[in-house]
């Protein structure tokens, strides 16, 4: 054994920075092998041939390229081989971007609606022209006692779809133009969900399109919410305005972002028309 030319496994884990367990398991699986093995002490010793290795294993784990794909290259090294797996590599790479875009999106509209939900006039209604949005709903005639009450539907929302859905802030429940128009508060007959641009849902969808709306938003959760719908229906028929569809009440922060209720900010939105 030629030792200047050989290097035992601690050195040669600080000289590619990877822990010996590392490449102990290379070697299990057959991708690096010591070039020598002392029988009475079983140290591992590597040479400039599984250097050449590292290397290799070292820019195609920088790519990102799983250790399974790494070890069939080493065993079939080939032009045509190693341009097709990165080809693949630059696929899934371009896939990875495209998921981390559609998250920073996410990200961006979650602290806008923090920031406009903490800077809310409270109590006040409002004449707004509300933006066409895309929704899944299902009907469920429900009464709310605690945030843990939507929970169930949520779940009907979420079933089969085959990518989690982001529920945080979008989740609302409304209450029917029937219902409204006859003052029958005490309980929502739907429990939706508002999709971002980026979000594909498995199911039904449907565009709700601009509309002219009443709003208020206030300090509080579902379980306050009924004399703010009064306040709502008062203000149409005071101005002579005419119910144009079910109520959205979203919860836009909650215990998703803060164990303090009185931090809490629900709105609520009545679509209208002239009458």
């Amino acid at each position: 054994m030629e030792e200047e030319k050989l290097f035992r496994i601690g050195d040669v884990a600080k000289m590619f920075h990877i822990s010996t367990g590392t490449l102990r398991h290379y070697e299990r699986i057959g991708i690096v092998v010591p070039e020598f093995i002392e029988e009475k002490s079983s140290y591992r010793y590597y040479g400039i041939r599984q250097f050449e290795v590292l290397n290799t294993i070292r820019y195609l784990r920088v790519l990102d390229m799983p250790l399974e794909q790494i070890a069939d290259f080493l065993a079939n090294r080939d032009i045509q081989v190693i341009e097709e797996k990165l080809q693949n590599q630059k696929e899934m790479i371009r896939e990875k971007k495209r998921q981390l875009e559609v998250i920073e999106r996410k990200i961006d509209h979650r602290i806008h609606q923090i920031q406009d939900a903490a800077s809310s006039k409270l109590d006040e209604i409002r004449m707004q022209q509300t933006k066409a949005c895309r929704i899944v709903w299902i009907r469920d005639s429900l009464k709310i006692h605690s945030h843990l009450d939507l929970e169930y539907a949520i779940r009907r929302l979420e079933k089969d779809q085959p990518d989690s859905l982001t529920f945080l802030g979008k989740v609302g429940v409304g209450i029917s133009e029937e219902r409204l128009e006859n003052g029958q508060l005490d309980a929502y007959d739907r429990v939706f969900l508002v999709l971002d641009d980026e979000e594909n849902y498995q199911g039904e969808v449907e565009q709700l399109p601009d509309t002219l709306s009443v709003s208020i938003r206030f300090c509080g959760g579902h379980q306050e919410a009924e004399k703010y719908y009064r306040k709502l229906l008062s203000y149409i028929k005071e101005h002579q305005l005419k119910i144009a569809g079910f109520s959205r009440e979203i919860t836009l922060i909650d215990y998703g972002i803060t164990n303090d209720t009185g931090k809490f900010v629900t709105e609520i939105l009545i679509p209208v028309c002239e009458n």
